[in-house]
This record gives C-alpha cells, sequence and structure tokens, in this order.
C-alpha cells in the first residue's frame, strides 16, 4: 500500500504530512510520562520484526496479485497506539529514505493510510473493546478468542480504512485517469483478502506472547499468580531471531506479483490477469517540482533501493537488505525512545 509520489498532488501530500505530524506530536505528549524501561526492548524487536514481515508479499490467489502487513494492530497491541504509531514512523521512514520503498513526498500519507488507522483505530475501536469485553466468556480459552478476533477483525477493518484513504488521496489530486468507483471496486476487496491474511499473522504472534508473557500484551489481565512460560529474555529473543530470519531468509520468497494497490492500478496481464486500471506504469500520475526533488534526495539516500543491491539482481541483496533495514528499524526505535526518557528525566529534575 506505500504510495508513490507520482499519486499525489503537492497540496495533498502536504496536507497528509500535517495530518501525520500532528498524530505523531499527539503521541509524543501522551508520552511524555511513560517510564516503563521493558518497552525498550520490546519496542526494538516488534518493530524489526514488522519491517522484516512487510518485506514479505504472499500470493493472493486466483488474482495476479500479492499483499504484505501493515502491523499497525500488532504494534499497537503489544506497545500501545503511541508508541505504536511512533515505531510505524520509524519503519516507514526507513523504508523510504534507504530502500526507496514508497516516495518520500507521499510519506505523509503512506503513515496515515498504514498506521494511523491500525494504531488508533484498531486499538481504541476495535482491539481494547474486544479484550476488554466478556465475549466468549472467561478463562484463557476465551481469552485467546478474544485475541483472534481483534487481531483479525482490526486488520481487516483498518486495511478497509487504508485502502479507502487511497483512492480519496488520489482522487483529491485530481487524477483522471483512476475513475473513483471502478478504484474502489479494485482496492477494497484485494484488501479485504490482504486483511484477512495479516489478522491470522497478528493473532500467531500474538497468541506466542500471550502463552509466554501475557502482561505484555495491552489491556490483557493475567489470571492471578499465572506467569508466563518462559522469561521476558527468551521472549525478546525469540522474536528477535524471527525477525532476522524472516528478514534475511523468507523474504527470498516473497510473491513476485504486484502488491494490492500497483495491481488495482496496473493489472497483471504478463501472467494473464486482469489490466484492472490498465495504466503506463513507465509514465502515469503527476509530475511536480515537489516530487522531482523528493525522487533526488530519495536517490541520494537509498543505498539498497527496492531491497536489492544496485544495479544487481542478486539474492544476497535482499538478504542484506532484511538484516540491514530490521536492525537500523530496532536501533532507531530504541535511540528514540532514550532520548525522550532523557529529556523527560531532565525536566522532571
Amino acid at each position: 500500500m506505500h504510495m508513490a509520489d507520482a499519486l499525489l498532488a503537492p497540496a495533498v501530500a502536504a496536507t497528509m504530512y500535517v495530518a501525520s505530524g500532528a498524530a505523531a506530536g499527539v503521541s509524543i505528549h501522551k508520552l511524555r510520562k511513560d517510564d516503563e524501561p521493558q518497552k525498550l526492548p520490546v519496542m526494538a524487536v516488534t518493530a524489526a520484526l514488522v519491517f522484516a514481515g512487510q518485506m514479505i508479499n504472499y500470493t493472493i490467489p486466483g488474482t495476479g496479485s500479492s499483499g504484505h502487513m501493515c502491523g499497525g494492530m500488532l504494534l499497537s497491541a503489544l506497545l500501545g497506539p503511541q508508541a505504536g504509531f511512533l515505531s510505524m514512523i520509524v519503519i516507514l521512514a526507513i523504508q523510504c529514505l534507504f530502500f526507496a520503498d514508497g516516495g518520500l513526498m507521499a510519506l505523509g500519507a503512506n503513515i496515515w493510510n498504514m498506521a494511523f488507522y491500525g494504531c488508533f483505530v484498531g486499538y481504541y475501536l476495535i482491539w481494547r473493546p474486544i479484550i476488554r469485553s466478556g465475549l466468549f466468556g472467561e478463562g484463557k480459552g476465551a481469552e485467546r478468542a478474544r485475541i483472534i478476533a481483534a487481531s483479525v477483525i482490526g486488520c481487516v477493518v483498518t486495511l478497509q480504512l487504508g485502502a479507502f484513504s487511497v483512492v480519496l488521496e488520489t482522487s483529491l489530486s485530481g487524477i483522471t485517469e483512476l475513475p473513483f468507483g471502478a478504484f474502489v471496486a479494485l482496492m477494497q476487496p484485494i484488501h479485504l483478502a490482504i486483511g484477512l491474511v495479516e489478522g491470522l499473522v497478528t493473532a500467531a504472534v500474538l497468541l506466542f506472547v500471550y502463552e509466554s508473557r501475557p502482561e505484555l500484551l495491552q489491556d490483557v489481565q493475567a489470571e492471578p499468580g499465572e506467569g508466563g512460560k518462559r522469561s521476558f529474555a527468551s521472549v525478546i529473543a525469540v522474536l528477535a531471531v524471527v525477525a532476522l530470519l524472516v528478514g534475511g531468509g523468507l523474504s527470498l520468497l516473497a510473491s513476485s506479483n504486484p502488491d494490492g494497490l500497483e495491481w488495482a492500478l496496473f493489472g497483471n496481464a504478463e501472467e494473464g490477469y486482469s489490466e484492472n486500471m490498465g495504466l503506463d506504469e513507465e509514465s502515469f500520475g503527476i509530475e511536480s517540482a515537489a516530487a522531482e526533488k523528493a525522487g533526488a534526495i530519495q536517490e541520494a539516500t537509498s543505498f539498497l533501493p527496492d531491497y536489492a543491491f544496485a544495479d544487481s539482481d542478486t539474492p544476497v541483496g535482499t538478504t542484506v537488505s532484511g538484516v540491514v533495514g530490521s536492525a537500523l528499524v530496532a536501533l532507531v526505535a530504541v535511540l528514540i525512545s532514550l532520548a525522550g526518557g532523557f529529556f523527560r528525566r531532565k525536566k522532571n529534575g
């Protein structure tokens, strides 16, 4: 769902930067009193896991399309909506600047579409109400069922909202070759399928955490005297290893089919599927001085464009991208948290 700069008019892109920036400002303000040292390693490994997970495009059978996880629901369930949102900003910014994934001018829109809904709408309207409810009854079995339900419903709903926002943003940008109704009819069903898969993956990760250290999940109440099956350090180690294996190994098996947005725009006629909107991938959308400048900046900063070595098709580039990207995301997330803690303590002092 990463949007390219050509899909946005500069005015729309600027508006989305302001909206995402405001949400980030509110998140930082809300977290200014948060002083939970154990959140640092959790934030690091889960942000790295989401980065790695987004490298895995999974095929949507019968469509010629593929999808990848967004991760907002997963992060907000583990870190809370504010810390989850800031972690997603780190992920999307690193993808944009160092791997040329998503346009720099479109970064504000991508943050809104892929992070805001999953972290805030998904948490406050879906995750927390379901987890705190008496749905499915009492006991661990009921808690597991609530985690699965919240994960699947949350991912489906928030991806639908994100996909619809893409359509609105392109329509407001005045891209006349994208009829609103036809674009909606393509974007919503394909992202419904993508959301279902992400929901199941999210549920699997959160169930592992619940069985291991239930206190790490937001709003989940462990039974009195109930301890986790694994130590905190072992849970962090397992998630870190999974992130490295996914980013450095499983990413090599990612589907080559276009993702949901690319599929809606360009189709996949080469593989015998529909042309959909039938746009020319080499020349579509809006040209602007802002987009050209943003593209020049990306070209200068992206040392592994498209998760590969420049001018090379070797799969080693993908492996290196997965490992380096996951490590960068983890490091930056921790540095931001440590900086926030330093200034908070300085102010309190």
